[in-house]
């Protein structure tokens, strides 16, 4: 990354409370910038009214400075700039671009239709929209605009996108047959992630993106919207998944594993750290240790590669 002070980030989404998949994540991107002497932006990915609250944001803080970590930009300190649900604006110049290049078209198809057991899948589950709408008239989109608002996609081309990983190693995708179509707004007008993400790392100045395994298939997308932006792609490392002795990744449903729920179980910091810096490699036992211990220990050669399984 040559003589650029490396920039990572915390980009939680507040729909509940920090769970242990979210503290390794975490714990993860802040030992990797801190330990290049770079710098930490939070960025609250709130894009959602119906899931992510004010009182849930303050909630991540919260358990960020309880583990020890901390940032140089963003949160409440930084102001409603860092929060995604005040940047719509900067969305909207961003869709403007890509409309100017005749990339983008509605799409009126319902939940139901995306999600049909016919639908091309990956192998991830996720669904590969079928195009339906990608060729429509605009006869064809009037009537339907009379019925139904619709999202916005954009038009993906036929075409690879690969980048190498820092953990993960060489990737890559075609955009038409591993990707296609995505949205960028959805139907009732909220920014997707795709973009938001996209537009704030580059705004940000986020130079190092160290985040969860199940979003390696995000990137390459990511990097060819970048490209149309005109933005330069990050440095990227994708961690193992924290999972449950079952299989299942952690989150927000596992409510008994939230550090609010921890910590009132009489957890320490310290504690919780240890644990997630063994499972990480980077100590010999799941001993206590506070976060800041850990910087001049912590080496990306040293993460495991495989999801882990640490209950």
């Amino acid at each position: 990354m040559g003589e650029k002070t490396v920039r990572g980030r915390f980009a939680p989404s507040p729909s509940g409370r920090m769970h242990l998949g979210n503290a390794w994540s975490a714990l993860l991107a802040w030992l990797a910038a801190r330990s290049a002497g770079g710098e930490m932006v939070l960025r609250l990915e709130d894009l959602d009214p119906d899931r992510c609250k004010p009182h849930l944001c303050d909630g991540v803080e919260e358990d960020l400075r309880w583990l020890g970590l901390d940032w140089d930009l963003g949160g409440s300190a930084g102001g409603e700039t860092f929060y995604q649900s005040h940047r719509g604006e900067l969305y909207r110049a961003a869709l403007e671009v890509l409309r100017g290049r005749d990339l983008l078209y509605p799409c009126f198809c319902t939940r139901g239709q995306l999600h049909a057991p016919n639908a091309p899948h990956r192998s991830d589950g996720e669904v590969i929209y079928a195009g339906t709408c990608r060729a429509l008239t605009a006869e064809e989109r009037e009537a339907r605009a009379r019925l139904r608002r619709p999202a916005l996609r954009i038009r993906v081309p036929e075409e690879e996108v690969g980048f190498v990983d820092r953990l993960q190693g060489p990737y890559r995708e075609n955009l038409a047959r591993d990707c296609g179509d995505f949205i960028l707004r959805r139907s009732d007008g909220v920014y997707a992630y795709q973009l938001a993400v996209v537009v704030d790392d580059a705004l940000m100045g986020v130079n190092q993106v160290v985040r969860g395994s199940d979003l390696l298939g995000s990137t390459p997308r990511q990097i060819w919207l970048q490209g149309l932006l005109g933005f330069e792609p990050p440095e990227y490392a994708h961690v193992p998944l924290l999972c449950a002795p079952d299989g299942r990744r952690l989150s927000k449903r596992e409510a008994d594993l939230t550090l609010a729920a921890l910590r009132g179980a009489g957890t320490t910091p310290e504690a919780l750290v240890g644990r997630l810096a063994h499972a990480a490699g980077l100590i010999d036992r799941p001993e206590p240790i506070r976060a800041r211990e850990l910087i001049p220990l912590f080496s990306f050669d040293r993460l495991p590669r495989a999801d882990i399984t640490i209950f």
